[in-house]
């Protein structure tokens, strides 16, 4: 029954390796921070011990084992403690050393689940050190450190282990504080073989040295509760985290395979998107393609073409990207991006024609560098051509993908293949350009050529701006 209710949802193996690393990634800068809260944990206690009072002083101020100072005669104690010995500083200094070991080696590396285990008991060992030793240092009888408010810490070490979304830690702590309290509470009963110290009088519990099994027994149930509910609710906790991680990880490998700002709408969304929602933009379409590619490709090695493809599409993309564009797609050698399409822009224009112009200087760059080595590499060709788009989602249920449908899609594509027939590298349509310089574009050098052609595939001759020969 335990096993059922206690079974995590999503088994950590049965996860894809990078969601399992994500995973333990997230675990062990857990286990940094409760590095940090023990350390707190034990500085306080510390600092309390420093300035809480020592009843163990004589009139002289030397420490005996235990001084009554109306009679001012030493008190004899069940356990005997030498002069000048006191037994909370040598627990904290201890406590105080591991705490920093471990922490430096939670910094460094992955902490073993023995250690875990380890730091476990050495908190509630600590902590009922501390609590035992308090009648020898207040000279009172044992059953005096039962009603210590410091037992109230136990429960801090147990959410301690809450941090680290593992239920079985949680578990371990709380039932090691328990079985600590009921040790505690042993050692009052039968100390002293003449005095249990047992009471039913619950006035006599609360103005006397005497104890109450009942109180004491509710706890160690109040411990066992709120260990249990903190087991349950870790339980259905790490179901949350696993998929809130497997789904930060798969969206990450969304942003690689749509533009940043398709993701981030995907991610965003209201609603389900569906296929047929679109809007209406007045946007800049960018082609860029490699020049005279198939035929090439057709005398090099597979790798060493694919090998071209990802060092040009390495340096268009972040030209592209750096002014604001989306990557639409990659059709093979060619790439197409927009602006102001998937995020409205009121420079979608000018960030077109910027791009444009950095893209074909980075490309010409890239040709020299390869001709120095004497290895073969295309020309870059590109296109811009503005209007009115529709940017929406296209497919059905199983597959869906963002796009844009409109004129100024069409033309800026036959615009990037007339390039070839003008022997030009770059070209735009006369209303790009027009709107790259209302909104801020300035053109690098002489004022670029302007021309009316056919293009093919286009039923009326267009006007045509030479960006790059």
């Amino acid at each position: 029954m335990l096993n059922k209710l206690f079974r995590r949802e999503t088994p950590v193996m049965a996860l894809p390796e990078r969601v399992r690393r994500e995973i333990e990634l997230s675990q062990d800068r857990s286990e940094i921070l409760i590095g940090w809260l023990q350390l707190g944990v034990v500085l306080t206690f510390g600092i309390l011990y420093l300035l809480a009072p020592d009843p163990r002083l004589g009139s002289l101020g030397n420490k005996a084992a235990c001084f009554d100072q109306e009679l001012m005669l030493p008190l004899e104690l069940s356990i005997p403690i030498p002069p000048g010995f006191a037994l909370e500083p040598w627990a904290i200094g201890i406590y105080l050393a591991l705490t920093v070991i471990r922490l430096i080696w939670a910094s460094r590396a992955r902490l073993p689940g023995w250690s875990l285990f380890m730091s476990i008991v050495f908190d509630v060992a600590l902590l009922m050190v501390l609590i035992w030793s308090f009648h020898l240092k207040y000279c009172q009888p044992a059953s005096f450190y039962l009603k210590a408010p410091t037992m109230l810490y136990v429960f801090i070490f147990i959410a301690l282990r809450a941090l680290r979304f593992d239920f079985r830690w949680v578990l371990l702590a709380g039932l090691m504080a328990a079985a600590g309290w009921g040790a505690l509470i042993l050692y009052v009963i039968n100390v002293d073989p003449t005095d249990t110290m047992i009471t039913k009088n619950y006035v006599d519990y609360l103005t006397s040295n005497s104890i109450l099994l009942g109180a004491e027994f509710d706890k160690i149930v109040s411990i066992l509760v709120v260990t249990l509910i903190l087991a349950v609710a870790l339980r259905r906790a790490y179901g949350l985290l696993v998929r809130a991680v497997a789904e930060q990880t798969a969206a990450q490998d969304l942003s690689r395979f749509f533009a940043p700002e398709v993701a981030a709408r995907i991610k965003g969304a209201d609603q389900a998107i569906t296929a047929g929602s679109g809007e209406l933009r007045e946007a800049a379409v960018l082609n860029l393609d490699l020049r005279g590619f198939t035929k090439l490709a057709e005398t090099l090695p597979p790798d060493r073409v694919m090998g071209l493809l990802a060092a040009y599409q390495s340096l268009m993309v972040p030209v592209i990207q750096k002014h604001g564009g989306s990557i639409d797609k990659f059709l093979g050698d060619g790439i197409m991006a927009t602006f102001g399409a998937s995020t409205p822009s009121d420079t979608y224009a000018a960030d077109a024609l910027r791009a444009c112009s950095e893209a074909l200087e980075v490309a010409a760059a890239w040709r020299r560098d390869c001709q120095a080595k004497g290895e073969a590499c295309p020309e870059v060709n590109a296109a811009v051509a503005t209007g009115r788009i529709l940017f929406g989602a296209v497919g059905d249920e199983t597959r869906l993908e963002y796009t844009v449908i409109g004129d100024a899609v069409n033309l800026s594509a036959k615009l990037e293949k007339h390039n070839k027939d003008l022997g030009v590298r770059g070209l735009c349509n006369a209303a790009a350009y027009k709107a790259a310089l209302s909104q801020g574009f300035t053109p690098k050098g002489p004022t670029p050529e302007r021309s009316s052609a056919a293009v093919q595939g286009v039923s009326h001759p267009v006007e045509l701006v030479i960006l790059a020969r």
